[in-house]
């Protein structure tokens, strides 16, 4: 029989991701600023990059690939933008800040952006876009990332899935929301489909010779081999599906993640030395703070928008639909539902917190 999920408050799991960085040297605000964006993920309903992720920054750190005591450095800067190296540190308080820094710069000179090199995964895209919410600013965030993803035509995986969040306000509407990856699916959704021994659609990966496959085991195994095959961008694997489509913006995200601020891109990310042993990442970030008020009145602004996504949602609904979504409405609904229920986790994940707390002598609040 299979155990029911339990539920957690998001103080509790918070406390909880914040003291297990603390014991392996991170500071104690760092250690609270992953540990915000973490907990954030999972009231989203992103699990994916929740607390299930705390057991790859805990391992990260130990075996020596993310750098606890970064002390990330600004390497270029102007009135509008900036570029920082995060030393090799967790991904998200150089994130947070280059985020805030961005903000800042658009404030005195309402257009903002920042560039990160030398950096680890940084959780969800959408947090740091959603930072310039609260100043009503339109807030964007890229970032390159493993290499899961063909290219159209190729055989081998070469890019990221590399999201790209964007976050503009609204009046009385909830703000648009945009945070999605460049491929088709995740590697986690084809993990889901690989336990359950489910067929995967077929334009959703390719297998080791670059032909599409609906056997996800397979396709995993190829990624983790590295011998052919991976996710398909957006669109799928033909330019008459609209592939080249996807390829193309997840290149782009590439250029404004990666080559931009100088950190590695392509199949040059996650490196190992010459015994195989893994590298820091050397992953890039992008991100962009926007005042709405240097191109026309917020005020304005956020009345059209509010009736741009009433329009939407009351469009006439396809048969079987009951509702259209604006993106982002249902984390929001999902995160005020969660904030008073509890963040569900698994059996699995309980048990690798409680692992965790085992090999840092921390007390299992679980």
């Amino acid at each position: 029989m299979t155990k029911a999920n339990r539920h957690f408050s998001a103080d509790t799991l918070k406390v909880f991701c914040s003291e297990a960085l603390e014991r392996l040297g991170v500071s104690h605000e760092n250690a609270q600023i992953t540990a915000n964006v973490l907990v954030e993920a999972d009231l989203r309903g992103i699990e994916s990059h929740g607390v299930a992720r705390l057991r790859r920054y805990v391992s990260g750190i130990q075996q020596g690939i993310m750098q606890p005591k970064a002390n990330p450095k600004l390497i270029e800067e102007t009135l509008n933008t900036a570029t920082i190296d995060g030393d090799g540190g967790l991904g998200q308080p150089t994130s947070y800040r280059a985020m805030e820094r961005a903000i800042i710069k658009a404030r005195k000179h309402s257009l903002g952006f920042v560039a990160v090199r030398n950096s680890n995964h940084f959780g969800i895209a959408g947090y740091y876009a959603m930072m310039a919410l609260a100043h009503d600013m339109i807030g964007v965030c890229t970032t390159n990332s493993e290499v899961l993803v063909v290219p159209t035509f190729a055989r081998n995986a070469i890019l990221g899935t590399n999201p790209i969040a964007i976050a503009i306000p609204a009046a009385k509407e909830r703000p648009f929301m945009l945070d999605m990856s460049t491929s088709t699916v995740t590697r986690g959704k084809l993990e889901v489909y690989a336990r359950m021994e489910k067929s995967i659609p077929i334009n959703w990966a390719t297998d080791e010779k670059g032909v599409a496959t609906n056997d996800p085991a397979r396709v995993l195994q190829n990624i983790i081999r590295r011998v052919g095959g991976g996710l398909l961008p957006l669109g799928g694997a033909s330019e008459e599906t609209g592939g080249h489509k996807g390829y193309g913006l997840a290149l782009a995200m590439e250029i404004f993640s990666a080559v931009l601020p100088g950190a590695l891109y392509a199949d040059r990310v996650y490196p190992k030395n010459e015994n195989g042993k893994p590298l820091p990442s050397g992953i890039g970030h992008f991100f962009g703070a926007m005042r709405i008020d240097a191109f026309r009145p917020k005020e304005g602004f956020k009345r059209d928008m509010d009736d741009l996504i009433r329009r939407l949602k009351t469009a006439q609904k396809a048969k079987g639909a009951d509702r259209i979504y604006i993106h982002g409405e249902k984390e929001f609904e999902n995160a005020e539902r969660l904030a008073k229920q509890g963040i569900p986790l698994s059996p699995k994940i309980v048990e690798d917190l409680r692992t965790i707390a085992d090999q840092l002598g921390m007390r299992k609040p679980f």
